[in-house]
């Protein structure tokens, strides 16, 4: 009995161990393709380019095949731009760039986006075009085009005909000849304008598109329907949806840097990238007119603070104005999370050595909290911030701050102990006294004290002022 006990243990054990190694094993069969779909909507700006970047690299770990980038954007900054650009350009697996739905745009920074994707496609009722680079505030006004200087007009001849007859018959003798036109010195505007056209038909170079609509977008904003778009050539194809999209696009080859690759979308399963709460979060910091608004409020918080020295408003001016850097892609995400969480730290050690009442506390708990969001899963190594980590120190600095606060404002509500002001109203009695001078006991101490008329000693007394160590006392009954 024993020996069929091992047998049949050992039987289970392999039948187990079989079992086990068959669900690990592939099955023979080939996985379904898929594809990702990550979506911008809204302007485009660090935080946009942050969360295109990490959804490229989601996309690839989980095995897609192909990533559709869907947008709807009027364009946002140049810089963010050609960040979401490199992505593309370096993505393993191709990108398809589709404006949809219906009735969406991608303007400015969108078509060059749209460009530099290996399939461009646009849904019906869409646009594209406008990508003329403007100034963040300037009034819309594309760069390079400059007012036209107004015409002189001609001077009026005086009565002293002696010069002007003469040159006017130099004039007439001498040889008609047509001044060379100077050529106007390039301006900034210039600059960019020319190298905004360079990149874009870069773009179209590479992917085989309409060049010279390409540099008209740029030079004069020109724009395009869906269809017009397809007939020049700007963009691949026309579909009503992304399932429309993935099965207009199955079968067709793309060039990648490692030579060319058939798309098989047709049946593939669909993988929406969502953005997470960080991102929606920093999507509004990274709003143009919010971020300009915040640069705004740092200049004068701190301004305001040199003038002052008003707490509040250089602890608002110092985060606005880092949260402004950041919006304006002036500072990476790294280094803006980074100096926010140092500034946190420095207000609140400052709140240990300065009477704030809790503002640079407070201010530093904030400054490190939004730190913290922005390092949170950060691919810069050793700059990453665990979630729980973070919660945990705001918590304990926050409660700190609100304790130590809580307790200065109930200390500033008691009477005084000390000094002058406490030893006003209080009691004593006379030890000993002659004329209108003598001793009194106050709080268990023995004090000089003069007051009117003559007081035996044992009565009671109240001070009512304090002259140098001197007090003036007046006499006090026993009941009152």
């Amino acid at each position: 009995m024993l020996a069929r006990g091992y047998r049949l243990t050992l039987f289970l054990a392999l039948a187990a161990l079989g079992a086990l190694l068959w669900l690990q094993a592939p099955d023979g069969r080939a996985q379904a393709p898929a594809v990702a779909v990550l979506t911008i909507k809204g302007p485009i700006g660090p935080a946009v380019a942050d969360y295109v970047s990490r959804g490229i690299e989601k996309a690839v770990e989980q095995g897609a095949s192909a990533i559709v980038l869907k947008m709807d954007t009027p364009g946002g900054l140049d810089t963010s731009m050609r960040e979401i650009i490199k992505d593309i350009l370096a993505a393993p697996v191709p990108v398809i760039g589709y404006v949809g739905p219906r009735g969406a745009r991608a303007a400015s920074a969108g078509t060059y986006i749209l460009y530099a994707s290996h399939v461009a496609a646009m849904a019906p009722a869409t646009e594209l075009g406008a990508a003329t680079p403007v100034q963040v505030g300037g009034g819309g006004f594309p760069f390079g085009r400059q007012p036209e200087p107004e015409e002189e007009e001609p001077a009026e001849k005086t009565e002293d005909t002696g010069t002007d007859e003469a040159a006017e018959s130099e004039t007439a003798e001498a040889p008609e000849e047509e001044a060379a036109p100077k050529a106007a010195k390039p301006t900034i505007e210039d600059k960019v304008l020319q190298d905004a056209i360079a990149y874009i038909r870069s773009l179209a170079q590479l992917r085989g598109r309409n060049v010279e609509w390409a540099e008209k977008a740029v030079s004069e904003a020109a724009t395009l329907t869906s269809g017009d778009a397809l007939e020049a050539g700007v963009i691949d194809l026309v579909a009503t949806d992304v399932e429309d999209l993935l099965a207009r696009v199955d079968g067709r080859e793309v060039e990648m840097d490692d030579g060319k690759v058939t798309l098989a979308t047709a049946e593939a399963a669909v993988i929406e990238i969502e953005k997470d709460w960080r991102t929606e979060l920093l999507e509004i910091i990274t709003n143009p007119t919010v971020a300009v608004i915040l640069m705004t409020i740092g200049f004068y918080g701190i301004v305001l603070e040199f003038y002052t020295g008003a707490v509040v408003s250089g602890v608002v001016g110092a985060i606005c104005l880092l949260l402004g850097l950041y919006g304006l892609h002036v500072l990476p995400i790294n280094y803006a999370g980074l100096a926010l969480i140092i500034l946190g730290m420095i207000l609140l050690i400052a709140e240990a050595f300065l009477p704030s009442f809790g503002i640079l506390g407070f201010g530093g708990v904030i400054a490190f909290v939004i730190g913290s969001v922005m390092l949170i899963d950060t691919d810069v190594p050793g700059l990453g911030v665990s979630p729980y980590f973070m919660g945990a120190v705001a918590l304990l600095a926050g409660g700190g701050t609100l304790l130590i606060a809580t307790k200065m404002y109930r200390l500033r509500r008691e009477p005084v102990r000390t000094g002058s002001e406490e030893m006003v109203g209080s009691r004593g009695k006379v030890l000993d006294w002659s004329g209108e001078r003598g001793e009194i006991r106050v709080q268990g101490e023995i004090w000089q004290a003069r007051g009117q008329g003559p007081l035996e000693p044992g009565r009671a007394v109240r001070v009512t002022a304090m002259e140098g160590m001197t007090l003036v006392v007046e006499p006090q009954s026993e009941g009152s």
